[in-house]
């Protein structure tokens, strides 16, 4: 089949300046282009063409500002000057580019892959909403959450909601102890960041106040190992080093903070999973409901046991004691409690993170997600 798929208007696909969405198409675009003719739409990029062809997947970019308005625009313009007749169009994330795309695209199949609550009526309205469903043949979703909350807007859905989760790149992210690269990239870390000796938590993720670092901050305060280090890899946006408010408080936070507390700030894209191999317990500290953080899948597959928070779909991978679910992800002592028992025994950590890992390589792997996408194509 000729297939256009449609990323969204706020970073570039591949994912040089990070993204959840964006790391998702790139893990599973290869394969898919291995059996279909694949057009890439996406936002454009100082350092990237507006048009190329990378291991036969056509990539075409068109302006942006990180404006859905902006964006809209161009994505509308490709397809009514595009002599190319698509036989299915999937759209990430942006339901309100169906409607658009439809008027120029009147037989296409159109798909949807959804890893936000964009059917929030604070975000589509109810006509726009039921419009969308009914021009839409699936409706791919990231978790089951994400899924119900569409049907609790518009039970209509329901017919057509498939969840596929998410994957992680098992080569990339590996256990240090399992990777020789790993475990040198580990000493190597710690070594720069005088970590050697400590008992390292780590968060990665956008400094947010949703995101939730500062509570896992202050439950540094609480823990009973004087050897434990907390470090916090991440900016306030991505590519972005700015001091926000939010990242100026947590600072002062770390500052004050009776154990250490390391703040990285931004980290290329490439180079985050370093910061997995150095690490002895991951945390995702989420205080909204997140669709599903895909950092518990990285920390799955780098080996680690993770805390995450229950909220949104972060519980539904925490599977065979592969991980902690935080009850109350604004309760420091929570945190430091389930900490302090992990950093206690750090044998059953590890045994957490290898089953994690098993996890991952039997069901997080891009060729199980690429393989069901293309059963959603048929």
């Amino acid at each position: 089949m000729n297939i256009l798929m449609i990323c969204t208007e706020k970073l570039p696909v591949p994912n040089i300046r990070g993204g959840a969405i964006q790391t998702y198409i790139g893990g599973v675009v290869g394969t898919l282009g291995r059996h279909h003719r694949i057009t890439l739409l996406g936002r454009d990029d100082l350092e990237l063409p507006n048009d190329e062809m990378r291991d036969n997947v056509r990539y075409v970019r068109v302006p942006s500002d990180g404006l859905f308005d902006v964006y809209a625009k161009g994505v509308t313009e490709f397809l009514a000057a595009s002599p190319e007749n698509f036989d299915l169009i999937h759209i990430f994330n942006r339901p309100r580019l169906v409607l658009p795309v439809r008027q120029l695209a009147p037989y296409a199949r159109i798909v949807l892959s959804m890893h936000n609550d964009m059917f929030n009526p604070a975000k589509i309205s109810e006509e726009e909403g039921r419009a969308v469903i009914g021009q839409t043949e699936r409706i791919i979703t990231i978790s089951g959450y994400i899924g119900n909350e569409i049907c609790r807007y518009f039970p209509e859905a329901a017919s057509k909601v498939t969840p596929i989760y998410s994957g992680v790149d098992l080569s990339r992210f590996a256990p240090w102890t399992e990777s020789e690269t790993a475990l040198r990239t580990r000493e190597q870390l710690r070594s720069a960041h005088q970590l050697d000796g400590k008992k390292v938590i780590l968060f990665v993720g956008r400094l947010s106040r949703n995101k939730g670092p500062h509570v896992l901050v202050k439950a540094m305060n609480h823990l009973q190992h004087s050897d434990a280090v907390l470090v916090i890899v991440g900016g306030a946006w991505y590519s972005d080093n700015t001091i926000s408010d939010y990242v100026a408080y947590v600072r002062a936070m770390a500052e004050r903070s009776t154990l250490p507390v390391v703040t990285t700030g931004y980290v290329q894209a490439h180079e985050v999973h370093q910061w997995f191999c150095a690490a002895d317990v991951f945390v995702c500290t989420s205080l909204w409901e997140e669709p599903l953080a895909r950092v518990d899948y990285e920390a799955m597959a780098a080996g680690l046991p993770f805390l995450t928070t229950a909220r949104g779909g972060n519980p539904e991978i925490v599977i065979n004691e592969n991980g902690m679910i935080i009850g109350n992800p604004e309760d420091p002592l929570e945190y430091a409690e389930k900490l302090n028992y992990l950093l206690s025994h750090l044998d059953y950590g590890r045994q957490m993170g290898i089953r994690g890992r098993r996890l991952a390589e039997q069901r997080f792997t891009w060729d199980r997600v690429a393989s069901e996408i293309l059963a959603v194509w048929g």
